[in-house]
């Protein structure tokens, strides 16, 4: 972007075709996979995003009066709330039986991906700050201008949180459960971190499968084929499917990650007798592995824990990455080294009345929420000092 120019026009992209790949991820960084052109491509090319889902894109591109990109945002016009992971159908309850109308809506998130990362996308520069503005101040503009409800901006950083407050969004505060690399240099050596009793349950879960005859394997870049990844949409339906679910992700989506993201994908798969009986999917960021899907179509006790969590952590500990974060909910991750954090989304609520309701109930959440990180730390496996 040449000196001097500031950004002074924000456009709606219908997809993100209409947004050159190096424009956006010149804003978007490498460090998050989940917010770069290719990802958010393959859900669009793949069917799992458009029209027809409920995820309507509308992102958005500021750019100078030379038509340089100096920010973007993954935007999406919204006519439900599934596959979002903030949940908000009770404020659309109340506010519908107050006689409003909360759908259609606007997000900006990744679909189907509980991932915390970047959502105001700015080119690094002197104007950076410009940009983020001009897209903060857009989502409220293209809310209030065509009669909708809501703006909702999830699983942000918390940076954009804070910003975004200043500005009169609500702020929510949620958690996961992450895994934090704490120099270890081997499983052994995370496994000698944690109290005996929890190091014991671990090793008597893995050896259990062991016994079976199963072994595992990482499968990245050209390791991974088509009929992988065929084996593992069929593990991922027949885990929806015994869910009750929906199937967000489709085959051709899958397919198009492995065209052009098999080098950030990191399938772990379990055989037995040769055969391939799960797969879990991840993907890999700068310096996180981030857990995403996950299926089998053969039952084992203990299996999800091995190729979800264990072997994400052994493959981070391998690849020296700092972080293993494995999606949204489960407490159950705590006893198996995956520590309570803070999660982040932000809300701007268009009917007055209705945002001091909003407002009133996330303050109260706020501390509740707090107070539950806090008293879950006292829970993780690790070994207390003295």
């Amino acid at each position: 972007m040449p000196d001097g120019k500031e950004p002074v026009s924000v456009r709606v992209a219908s997809g993100i075709d209409a947004v050159p790949a190096q424009d956006w991820d010149a804003c978007a960084g490498g460090d998050n996979p989940f917010v770069s052109h290719a990802f958010l491509k393959a859900l669009e090319d793949g069917g799992a995003v458009g029209a027809d889902t409920g995820w309507l894109p509308q992102h958005l591109v500021v750019e100078d009066e030379a038509g340089h990109v100096a920010g973007v945002a993954p935007f999406y016009l919204r006519g439900d709330s599934y596959g979002e992971y903030v949940f908000d159908h009770g404020w659309a309850h109340a506010y519908e039986r107050a006689g409003g109308r909360y759908y259609p809506k606007l997000l900006s998130a990744v679909p189907f991906s509980p991932v915390p990362g970047p959502r105001l996308l700015v080119r690094p520069g002197a104007f950076a700050d410009h940009a983020r503005a001009a897209l903060a101040s857009a989502m409220i503009q293209i809310a209030q201008n065509n009669g909708l409800s809501s703006v909702h901006v999830n699983f942000l950083q918390k940076e954009e949180w804070n910003y975004l407050g200043t500005l009169g969004f609500l702020k929510r505060l949620g958690q996961q459960y992450h895994w934090h690399n704490d120099g270890y240099r081997s499983f052994d050596d995370f496994l000698a971190a944690l109290n005996s009793r929890k190091r014991k349950t671990i090793r008597k879960e893995r050896r259990k499968l062991e016994e079976l005859g199963l072994t595992f394997e990482a499968l990245t870049a050209s390791d991974l084929q088509e009929h992988h990844w065929d084996l593992f949409y069929r593990f991922y339906r027949n885990t929806v499917d015994r869910k009750w679910g929906g199937a967000y992700l489709t085959r051709e989506f899958f397919f198009r990650l492995h065209e052009t993201m098999a080098d950030r994908a990191v399938l772990i798969v379990g055989r037995q007798e040769g055969r391939i009986v799960c797969g879990a999917l991840n993907i890999r960021g700068a310096d996180t592995l981030y857990g995403r899907n996950w299926g089998c179509d053969t039952r084992f006790r203990f299996l999800h824990f091995e190729a979800c969590y264990y072997q994400a952590i052994d493959y981070a500990i391998r690849e020296g990455l700092a972080r293993v974060e494995a999606g949204a909910q489960g407490q159950h991750k705590i006893q198996r080294g995956y520590t309570p954090v803070e999660t982040y989304s932000a809300h701007w609520i268009v009917d007055r009345n209705f945002r001091r309701a909003v407002a009133d109930y996330l303050e109260r959440e706020r501390d509740a929420v707090g107070e539950e990180i806090e008293f879950l730390a006292d829970f993780t496996p690790f070994r207390k000092e003295g």
